[in-house]
């Protein structure tokens, strides 16, 4: 359970300050710290000589110059990853020495055309410089750590909770470590190396895990599989909590009709589980059609409605691209 004195939910800010920022840079997370954000997370990857690098893919087309840079172009490549082809540069196509010499960009340009004017000023970041970042902050900030994609890259070599347990080990931070990912084996595999920190299993809406379709195929139990009170009581033997999109916690009644929310965060914290819900974000693009103002897909909506029925579902903690509008809606709760 998230800690008892904290106020509820706890307010991660989704890859730093995204929503002003290009993710996962160092001017990101400063300004999350700055504006009060309780925690950070981070999506970790993994480049070809084993370091953990700071990306929301591994396939980084969408967040870096890397296609404008002549001296990579014969690194642009086809691969499936989790089930899905994609083709782009990946982490662990490059070594960190030349992962550095790349700068990131603002991975929604349509949506944050503000934020764009940062772009190619800040360069990649590794696990261990945010940590330096949340060490040398002026007050406790927790770190959210999701770990990408295991099963691919443990099936090239480069298992990411080894690297994560070396990375942490001997780290002393001030707030609670969470580590969360969207296969279960990966948080048993940390777990079993020591890490302590709370555990928590990310879940789509649809699909299933890539590890267990990796094992099992199409036999594999699916997300909503685990969203059963059956499988919501076997998590409770391994993990502290679960980590859903917010259409599984609150969406529209009908088309264009008012927001409800189901009886997943209940359900859960029946079973001793603690909920997360990702991503609050106040553009009209990511609000139900109820909640939108004007017609501009960038315009902000009416975002505190949104923010406040999601934490108003009892939720322990959310993650929001632009902290300080979270802290606003729960401080009016």
């Amino acid at each position: 359970m998230i800690e008892p004195t904290r106020e509820r939910p706890l307010i991660v800010a989704h890859r730093g300050a995204s929503g002003y920022r290009p993710e996962h840079t160092r001017a990101a997370y400063e300004l999350a710290i700055a504006l009060g954000a309780e925690a950070v997370e981070p999506d970790i990857v993994a480049t070809r000589d084993g370091q953990l690098v700071l990306r929301h893919e591994n396939e980084i087309s969408g967040t870096t110059d890397v296609a404008d840079r002549p001296e990579f172009a014969h690194r642009r490549t086809t691969k499936t990853i989790d089930g899905e082809r994609l083709t782009g540069w990946f982490t662990e196509d490059f070594t960190w020495a030349e992962l550095s010499t790349l700068r990131a960009r603002e991975r929604l340009p349509a949506v944050r055309q503000a934020s764009t004017r940062f772009d190619g000023r800040y360069p990649i970041l590794r696990l261990r410089d945010l940590m330096a970042i949340l060490d040398a902050a002026p007050r406790p900030v927790g770190m959210v750590a999701e770990i990408k994609h295991a099963t691919h890259f443990a099936a090239i070599g480069l298992p990411l909770d080894e690297l994560f347990a070396a990375e942490v080990a001997g780290w002393q931070p001030a707030a609670p470590l969470v580590v969360e990912a969207f296969e279960q084996s990966v948080l048993a595999d940390v777990r079993d190396r020591g890490v302590e920190a709370r555990y928590m299993f990310l879940l789509e809406k649809s699909g299933s895990p890539a590890d267990l379709v990796e094992r099992f195929g199409a036999a594999a139990l699916s997300y909503a599989g685990h969203l059963t009170d059956a499988g919501l009581a076997r998590l409770a033997g391994s993990v502290e909590g679960i980590s859903v999109d917010t259409a599984l916690v609150a969406k529209p009644e009908s088309r264009g009709g008012p927001v409800v929310t189901s009886d997943l965060v209940a359900r859960a914290h029946v079973a001793g589980l603690d909920v997360f819900t990702w991503t609050l974000r106040p553009e009209n693009r990511f609000l139900p059609g109820s909640l939108r103002v004007g017609a501009g897909a960038a315009s902000h909506g009416d975002w505190l409605t949104w923010f406040q029925t999601l934490m108003r579902a009892g939720v322990d903690g959310v993650f929001a691209d632009h902290p300080d509008l979270a802290l606003e809606a729960r401080a009016g709760l």
